[in-house]
């Protein structure tokens, strides 16, 4: 088999193993091969039909070399690029007509599989020329993306390198009962990211358990499909986070660092990181890279008295340097939400919605009384505490 020119992987090793066992007709090899081939086609989510075509289809899509990079942000490769991934895919071509008896054991795999790579390997099966293959490759790279950033909506940061976060569940904005104003200002500044007009960080802030995290995933969910991605950091990463938004700056997507829980304690410097990330180094924030983060504290850093000693009286008030230090953080988010508890009854109608959501068939006045019971033990009128109350509910049913 010829040489690949742009594409490179690891993968790229069990194609050739594959290929060289086939035409040596290497029994062994290629049952050992076959095996692996199976075992990577869960691991990858590919395993529904030809699982050799998939694989193959799999190798092209995760990856990220200069050609790929170069679709996604749709800049049409030309000239010699162009030439080398023709080169490439001519080699792909006459792999996915590879014949051999063994090839009627994953030739119609019934499973699981990713439906953009299944659908995509597919179509690629039924190229004629390589130049056909390189039309369905370049337009999956140009809407979808290329690499783990395809596959996925959430991230984290493990060391270098992005871990795709498996479950981040189906929650949406009207799950979420009440909070419409925090609702709309959120979705408003990620609507005007998302379709590349000025957008701002967004601090939501506000008691525990009132659905500042559910509506940063909620918000995941209703514009993933239009390239958002999440990348959740925790404050020991921040040393890392110019690293992370120059790797972001390159990709045709559109990225929120979710920072959740964030506060700092009086002797904790690593906010500084955070700072020159948002407004203040001289390096500028790229412009498809936004933070959002939630705190249960307004000003995110602890503030003691001890701070405001140093004030100054001159008809005005002007607070110390170690005060505005600690505030120069929070001002740095250009749009703040506050999530308060909800009043009383703000809470029993959560606790309605959430019930006649999960099928309780509870009379209204036991239902309530109930949840006011609970909530005296368990921490407060929230989403989060009538959320407990209902799954206790459910379970004890």
């Amino acid at each position: 088999m010829n040489v690949f020119l742009i594409y490179s992987a690891p993968s790229n090793g069990l194609i050739i193993n594959f290929t060289n066992a086939i035409t040596r007709n290497d029994t062994n090899a290629i049952s050992k091969i076959l095996h692996e081939l199976i075992a990577a086609s869960f691991r990858n989510n590919c395993a529904s039909g030809n699982l050799w075509h998939n694989h193959l289809t799999y190798f092209l899509l995760n990856n990220e070399n200069p050609f790929a990079l170069a679709c996604e942000r749709r800049k049409s490769p030309k000239g010699s690029m162009k030439d080398l991934a023709l080169h490439d895919l001519a080699i792909l071509h006459k792999l996915f007509r590879l014949e051999h008896d063994c090839m009627k054991y994953v030739r119609d795999f019934r499973g699981d599989g990713n439906t953009l790579i299944c659908e995509l390997s597919a179509r690629l099966a039924a190229s004629k020329t390589p130049e056909e293959m390189y039309e369905h490759v370049t337009a999956f790279y140009e809407r979808y993306g290329v690499g783990t950033l395809a596959f996925s909506r959430a991230f984290r940061l493990s060391g270098s390198e992005l871990v795709a976060v498996g479950n981040v569940g189906n929650v949406r904005l009207d799950d979420l009962v009440g909070y419409e104003l925090q609702k709309q200002e959120l979705v408003a500044n990620t609507e005007a990211f998302v379709s590349g007009l000025p957008a701002n960080n967004v601090l939501l802030y506000g008691d525990g358990g009132t659905g500042k995290s559910t509506s940063v995933r909620a918000v995941l969910n209703e514009f993933a499909p239009r390239g958002l991605r999440v990348i959740e950091m925790y404050k020991e990463q921040f040393r890392d986070i110019l690293r992370l938004t120059e790797l972001l700056r390159k990709r045709n997507y559109k990225f929120i660092i979710f920072i959740d829980d964030l506060s700092f304690e009086e002797d904790e410097s690593e906010y500084k990181y955070l700072k020159a990330v948002i407004e203040g180094g001289i390096e500028a924030r790229p412009d498809n890279v936004l933070i959002y983060a939630t705190s249960n504290r307004r000003h995110i850093i602890r503030e003691v008295w001890s701070d405001r000693d140093d004030m100054e009286h001159n008809g005005d008030i002007h607070r110390s340097d170690t005060v505005e230090e600690k505030l120069s953080l929070a001002s740095r988010f250009g749009v703040a939400i506050n999530y308060s508890s909800p009043t009383r009854q703000a809470y029993h109608d959560i606790v309605r919605t959430l019930a006649k959501e999960s099928g309780l068939n509870v009379g209204d006045d036991e239902l309530i009384a109930g949840a006011d019971r609970w909530e005296i033990r368990h921490g407060g009128k929230t989403g989060r505490t009538a959320r407990q109350y209902i799954d206790y509910l459910l379970g004890r049913k």
